[in-house]
């Protein structure tokens, strides 16, 4: 979730980057850095750590004086960037603006160029000299191969080439007053002043300069010089796009005009998962997973048994990954609240591979089962999202999820990019395990990639949907929540978000266990919610399904799309898009975040800070 900043104009350049960054720094936390253009010549400074260590990299620039000090200070064109790394190590060269071999084209990107090694190959091949491991640089070699002193071109071009999911703005030595963006399903947004304009990643970067605004749609490049921008077609079409004024005050621009953190990180999950996936699925019939740190293949396929040790939102991640694990790769799991796992004598040791997964990286329970098994000799691995958290010290490995920063306590986006990373670990502990067919693993890894679509087209079907359901329901006093398999911690999930942002007093069962005790909390009062997606025990979830409508309690059901069965079981239903049955607990959760989101906000509640919450919680 990297963040993008442009500026042309005729003001210092540099001093609107960097503040068009402060903006924009909750997308990237590892590195920073700004490409500032003057005189026919590109200054960059570079720098690992928050933006406070660019600043200060920019201050002692500035305090050495000479020459490119004076010419940074002349500068009124340039770029800026905020890094979350999806490929390659943390470190100066891996930060972006990054540079072609002559230093005549800089370019910053957010996204995943998935074509990179192929194009990395042919560029250099023709001359190229590479200063990173990332996937972006070949952006920068591939517009100079194509520049002829049409910087617009030179961008279709390279577009044309790249695979992916991505937005970019190139700055080039011969084009001093142009920058020109593409974008390919990552964010990118025009910014429109008096004789100086802005491209973002997102608003906040400049509404202290501006409000007005164009939008970059998918698949458009657009040129941007001080008098205004020019949209085109991948192939030079011109588009015409309207220029808007956003009445946002910063609040508002920080939700990206959602009226809440929670909604706004809701219908991020198809971008987080995107970026949790993509580098990862690179290969048709596999996952690789080369940034786990210093854990290595051989490591994870010799682990007899696997124990996830995790609280809250992140123990239902772990439930989850434990079906995808054993279905898949045929390896033993184990799942723990690691907070009773912590004052056990667990029975841990040399062959076994503990996964802590905490969102915050901080987690003190999580943290402390952790340490447990490092002490008695098991391999540990963290699943977090924070860079640099206690966990990513602790653990032999790590395993980022990437979903960018996530305001609103109740975890959304988070916990698909912690699902998410549970089904790369399984698909790639079935390779080394030899435990799945070629064709069933090339198959699973391409419909995960078609996850973030499939998310796209969920959150525009189901929102009405839910919003009608939510009408009928929000003044129930408890709701009870079921589901089989993988649907149970579907259920956990879902009925958690519900106490969380509600405060509504709310019960998850796995639904064969419905005569063992909680039939008899049902009455005609009483909301049931059923994860009734297509699955191998869907028959068996029918079954309890009419024990539930023979108590004469209101039926809401998430089910697959197109399954006439559950249509006639349910009062209600919420459709999800068709995928393989064991991935569907990343589409059936977002409709459940959806339903107890629309019913706290019909009770009036703060669904961004719960009463009595805390996003990260480090003490007992």
């Amino acid at each position: 979730m990297c963040g993008i900043v442009g500026y042309v104009g005729s003001r210092a350049a540099e001093e609107l980057l960097l503040a068009g960054l402060s903006k924009l720094e909750y997308r990237g936390y590892d590195s920073a850095g700004i490409s500032v253009m003057s005189e026919g010549s590109i200054e960059s400074v570079r720098a690992v750590g928050n933006l406070a260590q660019l600043q200060t990299a920019v201050e002692a620039r500035q305090a050495a004086g000479g020459a490119t000090a004076t010419l940074v200070e002349a500068a009124t064109i340039g770029i800026g960037h905020t890094r979350w790394a999806t490929h390659g190590r943390v470190n100066e060269q891996n930060a972006h603006p990054h540079f072609d071999t002559a230093d005549q084209v800089h370019v910053v990107v957010n996204g995943i160029v998935e074509n990179y090694m192929e194009l990395r190959e042919r560029l250099i091949a023709g001359g190229a000299s590479f200063s990173s491991e990332t996937d972006a640089e070949v952006i920068a070699h591939l517009v100079a191969k194509h520049l002829d002193h049409d910087l617009e071109q030179a961008v279709r071009d390279a577009y044309s080439e790249l695979e992916g999911h991505f937005a970019f703005v190139a700055m080039a030595v011969e084009s001093p007053e142009l920058l020109v963006g593409a974008r390919k399903e990552c964010p990118l947004i025009i910014g429109v002043g008096e004789g100086e304009m802005f491209l973002a990643s997102a608003v906040p970067a400049f509404l202290a300069q501006t409000r007005r605004v164009q939008y970059v749609e998918n698949e458009e490049i657009v040129a941007v010089r001080p008098s205004g921008a020019s949209f085109t077609t991948p192939s030079g079409e011109p588009i015409e796009r309207e220029v808007v004024t956003v009445d946002w005050d910063e609040e508002t621009a920080e939700k990206g005009g959602y009226e809440t953190f929670m909604l706004k990180e809701i219908h991020e999950q198809a971008d987080a998962i995107a970026e949790t996936i993509a580098d990862r699925t690179v290969r048709e019939d596999g996952v690789d997973l080369d940034d786990v740190g210093a854990l290595t293949d051989e490591q994870l396929s010799m682990a007899n048994r696997i124990v996830v040790v995790a609280c809250g939102t992140s123990y239902h991640a772990g439930l989850i990954g434990r079906y995808a694990i054993e279905e898949l790769a045929r390896v033993p799991v184990d799942v723990e609240i690691a907070s009773e796992y912590r004052y056990r004598n667990p029975i841990v040791g040399p062959g076994d591979l503990v996964i802590g997964i905490t969102q915050s990286g901080e987690t003190a329970d999580t943290l402390a089962a952790m340490r447990i098994a490092k002490e008695r000799g098991a391999t540990v691995m963290a699943i977090t999202n924070i860079m640099g958290s206690q966990a990513t010290r602790d653990a032999d490995g790590v395993l980022y999820t990437r979903a960018g920063l996530e305001v609103s306590v109740a975890a959304t986006k988070t916990f698909v990019c912690q699902v998410a990373v549970m089904y790369l670990l399984a698909l790639r502990l079935a390779e080394l395990h030899d435990a799945l067919p070629l064709e069933r693993r090339a198959q699973l890894v391409a419909d995960l990639k078609q996850m973030p679509s499939l998310i796209s087209e969920l959150l525009a079907s189901a929102d009405p949907v839910v919003e009608a359901v939510a009408e009928h329901v929000w003044e129930a006093n408890f709701f009870l929540y079921l589901g089989r398999h993988a649907g149970v911690a579907v259920a956990d999930e879902g009925a958690l978000k519900l106490k969380e942002v509600s405060y509504i007093s709310t019960d998850a069962y796995a639904a064969g266990e419905m005569k063992h005790g909680p039939i008899a909390l049902l009455s005609e009062q009483t909301p049931v919610v059923t994860v009734a997606t297509d699955s191998p025990v869907l028959e068996k979830v029918i079954s309890n399904m009419q024990e539930v409508r023979a108590r004469g309690a209101y039926l809401i059901a998430v089910a697959s799309e197109g399954n006439q069965a559950i249509d006639q079981q349910a009062d209600a239903v919420i459709s999800i898009p068709q995928t393989d049955w064991i991935l569907q607990p990343l589409l059936a959760v977002i409709p459940l975040q959806l339903l107890a989101y629309r019913i706290a906000r019909l009770r009036g509640l703060n669904v961004d800070q719960p009463r009595n919450l805390a996003k990260t919680v480090t003490v007992e």
